[in-house]
């Protein structure tokens, strides 16, 4: 069987795969919710969920950098990995030896797509159906949202770095309702006296990558009175597999919670 991934590149499997490396966090998240707990044997270090599987599973390193003789021993028959979260010069080198299917997500429809499409290769496609008829279920609550609000959603400190456009958290905001102050693609670098000129109404705090805290809550309000400063989950605006469940809610909230203030 023959399949191609979102970044047009194509792998052949003979059998449905019993030998799977996740690469990705949210992507290791949708293959238990997917219930391939016997198929998956490498996880990285940043896949928390489930947790059970930090024990359960063998470590093949980190998202930029990996263990090729870890993943060498175990063998697999598809390793699934993410054009930004992981290293493409990593990724061509497991390519030469394995079977690797790479998602490319900054919306909605691309994310559910990869589940779909994750959901066939391994067999799965009836409950990622499911699955996804459930996200898009949530997301409803969502649509013909519009909020007067605008949002700086940062992601990283020394040196602050924002979620600009062309992001899967570009796409929550809009979704949400609430306008980006940010124009720039990608993930720029942002310095106190350009957040004052933007002005934002609220100023989101991810939890991750950075673990950003109470106490960076304080010290950025004290610096820029003009906004409202919160600390959100960073993994409900930012993973694209099944966490997006719970996100359609959270972001309903949120959006609610913040009109308010």
């Amino acid at each position: 069987m023959q399949f191609t991934d979102q970044t047009g590149y194509s792998i052949i499997l003979d059998n449905l795969p019993k030998r799977i490396v996740s690469l990705v966090p949210s992507q290791t998240e949708l293959l238990y919710t997917l219930g391939l707990q016997n198929e998956v044997v490498g996880i990285t270090k940043f896949c928390i969920h489930p947790s059970s599987w930090k024990q359960e599973k063998t470590c093949i390193g980190g998202t930029k950098k990996f263990r090729m003789d870890t993943i060498d021993e175990l063998k697999p028959d598809l390793i699934i990995g993410n054009k930004e979260e992981n290293y493409q010069e990593g990724i061509e080198t497991l390519r030469q030896k394995y079977p690797v299917w790479t998602s490319d997500i900054a919306n909605l429809d691309e994310a559910i797509d990869m589940i779909n499409q994750v959901g066939t290769i391994t067999g799965k496609s009836e409950k990622a159906k499911t699955l996804t008829q459930s996200i898009l279920s949530e997301f409803e609550q969502l649509k013909g949202s519009h909020s007067s609000k605008s949002v700086l959603y940062l992601i990283w400190k020394n040196p602050y770095m924002a979620a600009g456009k062309q992001t899967f958290i570009d796409h929550m905001i809009s979704a949400a309702g609430w306008t980006n102050v940010v124009s720039d693609t990608r993930y720029p670098e942002i310095n106190t006296l350009e957040i004052q000129q933007l002005n934002p109404d609220l100023i989101f705090l991810s939890s991750e990558p950075y673990p950003f805290k109470e106490k960076h809550i304080n010290e950025l309000q004290e610096q820029l009175p003009a906004s409202k400063v919160l600390l959100v989950d960073g993994e409900l605006f930012s993973w694209y597999g099944s966490r997006l469940l719970k996100t359609g809610q959270y972001l309903n909230g949120l959006r609610e919670m913040t009109d308010q203030l």
